[in-house]
């Protein structure tokens, strides 16, 4: 998953790359793990990458390259996307703020174009936050389909309806705050649209009307109250809360009670996902530029954010319940790309083995109601700068293979 937990006010851009100076709590966790520390010396070797929105590229490279006084290097295995110098800075920038790029690791974009997402398909990003990702898969779906994306943050998530409307990528969109692994509402799709026929015209207080940013009074009050009591997280009993939803998302004209009624695990498998992301939160040790960020917040809020030993363990609790509920969320026959972007075992190879041995894969004895799963080959892969990860079809990213951030990828299907 991108960085993530930023305060708002230490929201900026990232501090010149350089060799990091990792304290001894870091260099101890990296020794647990197995990891080499001399990654985090090619801090200044990382290329920062970039997408342009697609369709705009002949207009607008000599322009953005003007402007940011570097070369784009384009990304000659992955379309749209460009490099340029890890110090360049792109937020002040009028290609940015006019919506024309946008800040997206080159291993991130690899992991939604392993998903494969065609025209018509029912996306699902499972952790959304903070929007790049969401932006493109809507670029991908284009006209036709649908885009829900959830998170557990509502700040975070506040911050993805600002990015797909600056890109004008929310249409089809819907955003719900809600816990990933209890996560249980289905797509808009055409098994549902029969619901339709049953909206009681004078019942106008319980349909959908267009959305707006205006909040109602009640939604002011209830905001008041939910930031009062300090949970960044709701609990996984609560019930989404939609806060955004295109005009084309299938939600405008339908009763609010048939949209987010939850799905039973057989609904899923006829009316569910036709592809679903789970970018899933993790200690972001992959992430060179990230942990790069606290030398300026301080190695302190590393060993909070990152070492602490009761959040690792919750982190495993939580990545595993993300797989978990997305493929439960999958129709028969979708597909669904588990990655973070740790370079541990124990986050990306130990919780796919986990799944793996909770369900019975495609070779062995069919249970009623079971999820049938298999792992896919990631087709695309045989031209991508990266390794096989320690399960056979699993990928890796890393700074020394890769020129990218570190990012696990694993690919299933719902059989």
């Amino acid at each position: 998953m991108d960085s993530s937990e930023i305060p708002p006010s230490d929201r900026r851009e990232e501090p010149p790359a350089a060799s990091l100076p990792l304290p001894a709590a870091f260099l101890e966790f990296l020794g647990e793990n197995g990891l080499d520390p001399t990654l985090y010396s090619k801090a200044d070797a990382i290329p920062r990458y970039i997408r342009l929105k697609p369709g705009t590229e002949s207009r607008v490279v000599a322009e953005i390259e003007c402007e940011l006084k570097c070369d784009l290097r384009k990304v000659s295995w992955l379309p749209d996307f460009y490099a340029i110098p890890p110090e360049i800075q792109i937020a002040g920038s009028k290609a940015y703020q006019q919506g024309k790029i946008y800040g997206i690791d080159a291993a991130s974009g690899a992991a939604i174009l392993a998903l494969d997402v065609q025209p018509g398909d029912h996306v699902l990003d499972l952790c959304a936050a903070p929007g790049a990702k969401l932006c493109m898969l809507a670029d991908m779906l284009g006209s036709t389909g649908s885009l829900t994306g959830v998170d557990v943050a509502k700040h975070r998530l506040a911050a993805c309806r600002t990015m797909l409307q600056k890109y004008s990528l929310g249409d089809r969109s819907r955003l719900f705050v809600a816990d990933g692994t209890s996560f249980s509402i289905l797509p808009m799709n055409s098994n549902l649209g029969s619901m339709e026929a049953s909206v009681g015209i004078e019942d106008t207080g319980s349909i959908f009307s267009e959305w707006t940013s205006k909040r109602s009074w009640k939604d002011r009050q209830k905001s008041k109250k939910a930031k009062a009591a300090d949970s960044p997280h709701p609990s996984s009993t609560s019930e989404p809360e939609l806060i955004y939803y295109g005009k084309d998302s299938g939600l405008v004209g339908l009763q609010k009670r048939y949209v987010l009624c939850p799905s039973t695990n057989a609904a899923a498998c006829t009316s569910g996902y036709d592809k679903v992301l789970v970018d899933a939160e993790c200690t972001h040790d992959g992430s060179i530029k990230h942990i790069q960020k606290f030398e300026f917040w301080g190695w302190k809020t590393l060993d909070r954010r990152v070492l602490n030993v009761e959040r690792t363990g919750n982190l495993l609790h939580l990545q595993l319940g993300l797989l978990t509920n997305g493929f439960k969320l999958l129709k028969t026959g979708g597909s669904l790309v588990y990655s973070t972007c740790s370079l541990t075992v124990a986050q990306n190879e130990n919780v796919v083995q986990q799944f793996l041995s909770k369900h019975p894969s495609a070779g062995t004895h069919i249970l009623l109601h079971a999820f049938i799963w298999k792992l896919l080959k990631i087709d695309p892969a045989g031209s991508w700068p990266c390794r096989s990860g320690g399960i056979q079809k699993t990928l890796r990213f890393d700074p020394a293979t890769s020129q990218t951030s570190g990012l696990f990828v694993a690919k299933f299907v719902k059989l």
